[in-house]
């Protein structure tokens, strides 16, 4: 055991004499030096890069997930009629998975503002699932006083960003003009509304907050002249991020008579993106690794050909060939294991601060770094995976050793007698 414990202590004495540079071997460790920091900034970069991913991912479907139905029935065609009937039965038919059953209206409309117009997105929907949405309930920043239920006639609920940019406050007045006009003998005249706003929500989500307005049910109903028809029931499900199960009872239901979709179809294409954004920045970014480890093996290398007499000389006094493999192994996977804990750490401390820190350089440098009406959010997300985590410490890791087997051999390959003709 002593003897096992000496030929170690010796091995590990040997590679730390390696990694302090003298004055003749400064390019070599130079190399080693900028193998360690691309480690070190490839590691953080990808937990910095992964985590906001993830944080992006979360947030958005988060949001989306809180403000639209898990699942939404729609008709074949037009609107859905007697929705009472299929509410009851979507209800019965997704059994536990399904909480609740919203039947909304949606519909698009111009809207005018002393003079200035936009179009927007209308959504009917009752003042009790209103209230049954955290992140709608929740999310309001002004409310007028006033009796009765959110929604009353004439009142509707407008984003924070239409509000700022319009100079809107709750109490003020807005025109909404319907899509589809009323006939007349002089042709089609436009049909328009006044509301008042009765509150004002912010969810976080800049497409929601600038052009999204919510008002009843039974005034979106009359606004778009479609009698006791609505345009879809929302879904809520126990299982949103995996909606298929409630999604075949339903289908099983209704067989054709009606249309069922689940987030995942309406969203499709948003969730591909981020699904393949994901993977191919993990990608990316783990080539400033693999490029860090091929700077070991260039600095180990040279650091064989210029250690080849020394080399030879511990070969000559009894040192084996698996002594001089474990001396450039701990040589190198030293390299790697500091550049990867100094990356994780780093990486680690800046993605759980990263919204802090996206403040303070945009105060200092007064420009606006995270713009949400590019972003969809109005603060940078990150949310970091522990599991995700591991993996690149073990992949920066597994890099680094790998690295170092190569010129670990080939030290061991070395000649003595060679070795000391050399010189």
């Amino acid at each position: 055991m002593m003897n096992l414990f000496s030929k170690f202590a010796f091995e590990l004495a040997v590679a730390g004499r390696y990694l302090r540079s003298k004055r003749r071997e400064s390019f070599i460790s130079i190399i080693a030096w900028f193998s360690l920091i691309g480690i070190m900034l490839g590691v953080a970069t990808l937990i910095i890069v992964m985590s906001v991913m993830n944080g992006f991912r979360s947030e958005l479907i988060g949001r989306i997930l809180g403000l639209n139905g898990h699942i939404n029935i729609y008709a074949n065609s037009g609107n859905l009629e007697n929705y009472d009937t299929i509410l009851q039965r979507a209800q019965k038919a997704g059994g536990n998975l399904v909480v609740s059953v919203i039947p909304t209206i949606e519909g698009q409309a111009l809207m005018n503002v002393n003079g200035n117009a936009m179009g927007v997105v209308v959504r009917g929907i009752s003042d009790e699932d209103f209230q049954r949405k955290p992140i709608l309930s929740d999310s309001l920043v002004e409310v007028i006083n006033r009796e009765g239920g959110h929604f009353d006639d004439g009142w509707v609920s407008i984003g924070k960003v239409m509000a700022d940019r319009y100079g809107l406050a709750v109490g003020s007045q807005i025109t909404l003009i319907a899509p589809k006009g009323r006939a007349s003998p002089f042709g089609t005249i436009p049909r328009s509304r006044t509301f008042k706003v009765g509150s004002i929500f912010d969810v976080g989500m800049y497409e929601y907050n600038s052009s999204f307005i919510f008002m009843s049910l039974k005034t979106a109903q009359l606004f778009y002249q479609m009698g006791a028809g609505i345009t879809a029931l929302e879904v809520i499900t126990t299982t949103p991020s995996q909606p298929q199960m409630a999604r075949n009872s339903l289908m099983d239901e209704f067989g054709k008579n009606v249309r069922v979709a689940d987030w995942r179809d309406t969203n499709a294409s948003f969730y591909t993106a981020l699904q393949v954004e994901r993977n191919v920045m993990f990608l990316i970014l783990t080539l400033i690794i693999l490029v860090a480890a091929f700077n070991i093996i260039s600095s180990l290398i040279m650091l064989v050909k210029d250690k080849s007499r020394d080399i030879a000389i511990l070969r000559t006094v009894g040192a084996t060939r698996g002594m001089i493999i474990r001396v450039f192994l701990i040589t190198g996977a030293s390299i790697g294991f500091l550049g990867t804990l100094m990356g994780a750490v780093f990486g680690t401390i800046f993605a759980m601060n990263i919204e802090s820190i996206r403040r303070w350089l945009e105060g200092m440098t007064d420009t606006e770094l995270f713009a949400d009406e590019i972003y969809f959010l109005s603060r940078l997300p990150s949310q970091m995976d522990a599991g995700q985590v591991t993996a690149i410490v073990v992949m920066a890791l597994s890099l680094s050793f790998a690295a170092t087997l190569y010129p670990a051999w080939r030290a061991a390959r070395l000649d003595p007698v060679e070795g000391l003709r050399n010189e």
